[in-house]
């Protein structure tokens, strides 16, 4: 049984999903698209709100920092944030609307995702950064969720005063610019993200080589590559580890990497080993792929047939 006395902090980009699911049964006379009569709507928790979501739905004490707007998708996430009893200290910020990813279900697959985006104002993540200053004594660990919306624009002294604390930096990393991350525990970029940075790899004792510059030159930890349908590969100065992935069909990654990361959290807080607790994520994000949308995984569901 996971423990719960231990407190996770999560910072980063906050959003909210939005799924409008209906029904599809004419082409538009308009243009050559469908036409979808909505017939239910639902919310969930997005970017740094669904990490927080998962690792609470693990049993942890969650807090998360981010920045909203002032509206009322601001207040919906207050609400469901309220329902899944996590510590939140959100700053608004008047001047931009909250980031909404609305996405229209239809005959059971996406017909389309409408993005509601701004980056936040410089005053107002300056009041984010004291908030997280004065939560990382708190924390036992600490997850920055990056999606690259402006929310960790100081991330650097993010890093810097977790490590001065002595608390274990976890980053979902975006972008080009890696460098930013320097001196994090762990990165947890996909190919695609990690690629970007390295270049491609013809064979796996490249990818090792150049994986491993990567986190020597950064001062990092390790790095956790997630690899879709290959599984996940962790590279520390003592262990170079592939995990196969599960044979789960896959029905929807979105969220996957949030899923991924707070497990990962929650059994290193919970005291097992950097390779088991990476077996354990990756155990998870094969149960939440084949759920529709951001989704969390539960205890019972990640240990049901483990001891």
């Amino acid at each position: 049984m996971l423990a719960t006395e231990k407190r996770l902090l999560v910072a980063g980009d906050i959003m909210l999903d939005r799924y409008w699911f209906g029904d599809v049964n004419r082409i538009s006379p308009e243009a050559p698209v469908p036409v979808v009569r909505i017939t239910r709507k639902e919310d969930r928790l997005g970017g740094a709100a669904n990490v927080a979501v998962n690792a609470a739905a693990l049993g942890a004490r969650v807090g998360l920092i981010g920045v909203v707007g002032d509206d009322e998708a601001a207040g919906t996430i207050d609400e469901l944030l309220t329902q899944k009893q996590i510590d939140a200290k959100l700053s608004r910020d008047p001047s931009i609307s909250t980031i909404i990813k609305l996405r229209v279900i239809g005959r059971q697959q996406q017909l389309v995702r409408i993005d509601f985006e701004e980056p936040p104002s410089e005053s107002v993540l300056q009041t984010k950064l004291s908030a997280f200053n004065a939560e990382v004594a708190n924390a036992d660990l600490i997850i920055l969720s990056d999606y690259a919306k402006g929310g960790l624009t100081n991330v650097r002294d993010m890093i810097s005063v977790a490590r001065e604390a002595g608390k274990p930096v976890l980053v979902d990393p975006k972008g080009l610019d890696f460098a930013r991350y320097t001196g994090a525990t762990m990165l947890t970029p996909n190919k695609s993200e990690l690629r970007q940075v390295i270049g491609d790899w013809r064979s796996e004792a490249e990818l090792t080589e150049k994986a491993q510059n990567l986190r020597t030159s950064l001062n990092l930890g390790g790095i956790l590559l997630t690899r879709s349908e290959e599984g996940m590969s962790l590279f520390t100065e003592d262990v170079i580890l592939h995990i196969p992935a599960m044979a789960r069909e896959v029905y929807d990654v979105s969220g996957a990497g949030d899923t991924v990361i707070a497990t990962l959290a929650v059994m290193l807080m919970n005291g097992k080993s950097l390779p088991e607790s990476v077996m354990i994520a990756n155990r998870a994000g094969g149960i939440v792929v084949g759920k529709l949308g951001t989704a969390t995984v539960s205890r019972e569901e990640l240990f049901a047939g483990h001891t």
